[in-house]
């Protein structure tokens, strides 16, 4: 048996300010109109001016990317839900319940508090990028089970 790829996925973070805008941006970059995408967080957040800089550095453009919330959102048709921090993955799960929608979980590192220099945490975005494209990867082959 064959395992899909989703038609659908949403990501959601805490503040819809980097890690979901970024793999929002990833999965639009690499799977254009065959996957219909979508990102939010739990509370309200702003653009994080790091992952806008960081997914420019791979030609994907997220500068006018708005960050949404969870409690706004309309639509739970969605294939697949991926959550990408503990309180993400926690309103997650009560939002949907009910629902027939997979849930999971990407425990995925929040590079916002990070100190040093601005090279050393854009090198932490960068980590956080690469993981979210490899894991976006994984999501989308097609396998035999």
């Amino acid at each position: 048996m064959t395992r899909r790829a989703p038609a659908s996925v949403l990501f959601v973070c805490g503040e819809n300010a980097l890690r979901s805008p970024m793999a929002e941006g990833l999965v639009k970059a690499m799977y254009g109109d065959r996957v219909y995408v979508d990102s939010i967080g739990v509370r309200d957040g702003a653009l994080d001016p790091l992952a806008v800089a960081v997914m420019a550095e791979i030609g994907i453009d997220i500068s006018k990317h708005r960050p949404k919330r969870l409690d706004d959102l309309l639509d739970t048709s969605f294939d697949v839900i991926v959550t990408l921090s503990p309180e993400a993955h926690h309103q997650a799960l009560e939002k949907m319940r009910g629902e027939a929608v997979d849930v999971v979980f990407w425990p995925t590192y929040d590079p916002s508090g990070g100190d040093g220099s601005r090279e050393a945490r854009l090198a932490a975005y960068r980590d956080v990028r690469d993981s979210l494209k490899g894991l976006i990867e994984d999501l989308f082959a097609e396998q035999e089970e």
